[in-house]
């Protein structure tokens, strides 16, 4: 967000194109561009479009049309997929000959929009020290402190989205302590499923069965918990099977270092040949999920036990 907002005070771009996995960045960057270019008259100079209200020309002509009351307007396309080859030329040339006094932001959360020359946005995950940062400051503004163990282990269990941290940064600024400590995060935060499944990993590892029950019982019992707990484990395989190191582990497969020093830690509680068969296990119920021979709810239970006793 500093990057962008240093962009901002050197030129207005006359495109945006923001895209990335945390979706409360998307609106926070645009809320930087609306006040970079002082944005009035919104009813009348902020326009949006979204898959339910598309139409290529209509896009094209609300880009075209100058503003009603102030200097500049905002042409807003929000994530949007029912487009055609038409509107994809009919957008470039646009921005070949943009209108100076419009401003174009395109919402890409789906990645569908790559065609789009422009000025590009990240909104993907922020790094920790960002993180505490932000952390740092809005607990700050409520005169309150959080311990560097209690930071880390909150950005942890948000997976890195600002998204969740701000919503879990709120709760805790509401709380009585004016010190946040790791017990109070651990006590308050609502754990990203990503970060739950990294713990059930953990008692599974230490073949802690109630608690692994316990932390399965609070999860969502579908695809997506299915597949964070395959990807987790096909991790832990990966990693101990290879000889390379966690930075080049972690560039392959797309994942920040500390995941990889993390999953190297858990890998040791099991034998290779362990996480081999489990990892096998995992692929063959996939496979029965897939093809309606097993309910996703069954299928997570019977790994567990599974994994447990393997």
């Amino acid at each position: 967000m500093k990057t962008l907002k240093m962009r901002l005070q050197k030129k207005i771009e006359p495109c945006y194109l923001i895209q990335g996995e945390d979706f409360l960045l998307y609106d926070k960057s645009l809320e930087l561009i609306k006040k970079a270019v002082d944005l009035q008259l919104e009813d009348f100079n902020f326009v949006v479009f979204d898959d339910d209200n598309f139409n290529g020309d209509a896009v094209i002509d609300a880009c075209e049309t100058l503003p009603i009351g102030g200097d500049k307007k905002i042409v807003l396309l929000k994530n949007i997929t029912k487009f055609n080859e038409g509107f994809k030329k009919k957008f470039r040339d646009y921005l070949k000959k943009p209108l100076e006094t419009t401003c174009v932001v395109v919402y890409d959360f789906l990645n569908k929009m790559d065609f789009i020359i422009s000025e590009k946005i990240s909104a993907k995950r922020l790094d920790d020290k960002s993180l505490k940062d932000l952390i740092v400051a809005s607990l700050k503004g409520v005169d309150k402190s959080i311990t560097e163990e209690a930071c880390r282990h909150l950005i942890e269990a948000c997976c890195n989205y600002y998204s969740f941290i701000k919503n879990e940064v709120d709760k805790l600024s509401a709380c009585d302590e004016t010190e946040i400590t790791l017990k109070t995060v651990d006590g308050l935060v609502c754990k990203e499923t990503e970060f739950t499944v990294f713990e059930l990993t953990d008692a599974l590892s230490r073949r802690d069965s109630q608690k692994a029950i316990s932390l399965l019982n609070l999860m969502d019992k579908d695809t997506k918990t299915f597949s964070l707990i395959l990807n987790h484990f096909r991790r832990l395989f990966f990693v101990a099977i290879s000889d390379s190191s966690d930075k080049e582990i972690s560039e392959l497969l797309n994942v920040k270092e500390y995941a990889i020093t993390k999953a190297r830690q858990l890998s040791k509680n099991f034998s290779k040949i362990q996480l081999k068969n489990i990892y096998q296990m995992l692929n063959d119920v996939d496979f029965y999920i897939k093809n309606g021979q097993m309910q996703t709810e069954n299928a997570l239970y019977y790994l567990i036990f599974g994994i447990l006793y393997c």
